[in-house]
């Protein structure tokens, strides 16, 4: 294990008859993961398609935990011992987990930059995943949700895109996305040289949209399970 922090992200997937429990574990959670050991920063997530980061986008059969460990022995020993990964094995049809390496990360999350880059790392030779979180300004609000759908049809069309979740912390303001790309290059040529998301990063500091914001890139260093059927990456 390289020299850094390991992040994981945690996807469930419930039945909608499973909906209301799932709601319930989104607040019952917070305790144990406060107590968890070694687990040095989480963030329990509601997820959507990122289309337009409105209401509307939201799916109620899909949660997240995105958290990272100390050490890869703490995330063996909640994958062993948790209660919250007991609750979650017991209500969700389907899970998916990606263990990642972070490479890169600016800004903040909740106050923090929760993601400390391996030292000097090069470009990372296979599957990357890029990590936006943003705190929206109400009052620029709906100036930043008119600018939102054409980057994400943009990125949605971009080669080498495998798999995009809107995440957030709340239906409205506190929203960002997981992507998971085949390789550096294919999530560069979306950053940096599509027109629509080059538009959107070059009003931004303008615009003043964000009251905090982040990113983050990742190397994939390894998934388990499915999301939708399907194995990622």
């Amino acid at each position: 294990m390289p020299d850094a922090p390991l992040t994981t992200l945690h996807l469930h997937r419930v039945r909608g008859p499973a909906v209301p429990a799932a709601l319930v574990r989104m607040a019952a959670d917070r305790a144990a993961l406060a107590r968890t050991p070694g687990l040095a920063f989480w963030k329990l997530l509601g997820t959507g398609n990122g289309r337009t980061f409105t209401v509307r986008d939201a799916d109620p059969l899909r949660w997240g935990l995105l958290a990272v460990w100390d050490e890869p022995a703490d995330l063996a020993a909640f994958e062993r011992r948790s209660p919250v990964r007991a609750a979650w094995r017991g209500l969700a049809e389907e899970t998916w987990r990606a263990d990642l390496l972070p490479l890169r990360a600016r800004g903040s999350w909740s106050g923090r930059q929760p993601f400390s880059p391996a030292a000097a790392p090069g470009p990372a030779p296979g599957p990357v995943a890029a990590v936006t979180r943003a705190r929206l300004r109400p009052t620029r609000a709906r100036s930043f949700w008119r600018a939102v759908p054409p980057v994400a049809l943009e990125a949605g069309r971009t080669p080498g895109l495998r798999l995009a979740v809107g995440i957030g912390e709340a239906p409205v303001g506190l929203q960002g996305t997981f992507s998971l790309w085949e390789s550096s290059r294919a999530l560069a040529a979306f950053a940096y040289a599509g027109a629509a998301h080059r538009a959107v990063v070059d009003q931004t500091a303008a615009r003043g949209w964000y009251a905090e914001e982040l990113f983050a890139r990742f190397a994939v260093l390894q998934t388990t399970g499915t999301v939708d059927g399907a194995s990622y990456p």
